[in-house]
C-alpha cells in the first residue's frame, strides 16, 4: 500500500501543479500535499507519517550495539547501551547535517549499498553452496580464529567486483570509463558487473585458500 501511494504521489507530479510546486520544496512536502484534500485529518496523518520514519529506526539501532560487538573482543566487553547510544549520535549528527539535501545523499547512498550488497551476495552464495554445501557452517568454531577462514579470497573478490562496479556506475556525480561508452549519461552496469566479477574470481582463490590453509 505505502508504495502504491508513493508511485500516485510522484505520477501525479507531472500532471497536478500543486503536486510538483509541493515536491520541488522536498518529498515531505509532497506527501502533506497528499493529504491536503482530508483538511485538518490530512495533517494528522502527514504527523504519523514522520513519526512512522522514526519508529523504523528502533530496530536497527538496537542491532547497531551488536554490530558493533562483532568488530572484536575489545568492542564485544563495552555493552551494547553504550553502542546504541553512540549510534543514536552518529545518525542524530548525519540527518543534522545533510537536512537541507537528505534525499540527494540518501540517493547517492543507496546505490553505493546497491554495489556492495551484489557484491557481497555474490560470494556468500558461492561460499554457501559451493565451498559449504551439505556440511554448513561449524557454527562451534566462530570464536577461534585458527578455524576460521582468513578472508583473503573473499576479500580479494570483494576488491574486484568494487573495481568492476566502479568501472560500470553511471550516477550523476560520477560516471565510470566502460559506463561512458554507453549514451550521453552513461548506462549503470555496475550491480551486474561486480557481481559477476566477484563471482568469476572468488571461486578460484577461495580453492587456492582451502588448499593452502585447510579452512
Amino acid at each position: 500500500m505505502a508504495f502504491i501511494c508513493g508511485i500516485g504521489l510522484a505520477s501525479g507530479t507531472h500532471t497536478h501543479p500543486d503536486y510538483s510546486a509541493a515536491y520541488n520544496k522536498g518529498q515531505g512536502a509532497l506527501i502533506v500535499e497528499g493529504f491536503s484534500p482530508l483538511d485538518g485529518f490530512g495533517k494528522f496523518c502527514s504527523v504519523v507519517v514522520a513519526l512512522g520514519l522514526i519508529a523504523n529506526t528502533v530496530a536497527p539501532t538496537y542491532s547497531s550495539g551488536v554490530d558493533f560487538q562483532i568488530l572484536g573482543r575489545y568492542a564485544e566487553k563495552i555493552p551494547r547501551v553504550i553502542w546504541n547510544t553512540v549510534a543514536v549520535v552518529i545518525y542524530t549528527v548525519c540527518a543534522l547535517a545533510g537536512r537541507s539535501s537528505l534525499s540527494h545523499i540518501f540517493t547517492n547512498f543507496l546505490a553505493l549499498m546497491g554495489y556492495w550488497v551484489a557484491i557481497w551476495f555474490a560470494i556468500m552464495v558461492e561460499e554457501r553452496y559451493i565451498f559449504r554445501g551439505r556440511k554448513g557452517y561449524n557454527w562451534a568454531a566462530w570464536r577461534d580464529p585458527s578455524k576460521l577462514p582468513i578472508g583473503a579470497a573473499g576479500f580479494t573478490a570483494f576488491a574486484v567486483g568494487w573495481v568492476g562496479a566502479i568501472l560500470c556506475m553511471a550516477q550523476v556525480w560520477y560516471i565510470g570509463p566502460i559506463a561512458g561508452l554507453v549514451g550521453k549519461y552513461g548506462a549503470d552496469m555496475g550491480n551486474y558487473v561486480g557481481f559477476s566479477w566477484a563471482a568469476l574470481v572468488y571461486p578460484p582463490l577461495r580453492y587456492i585458500e582451502r588448499c593452502r590453509l585447510g579452512r
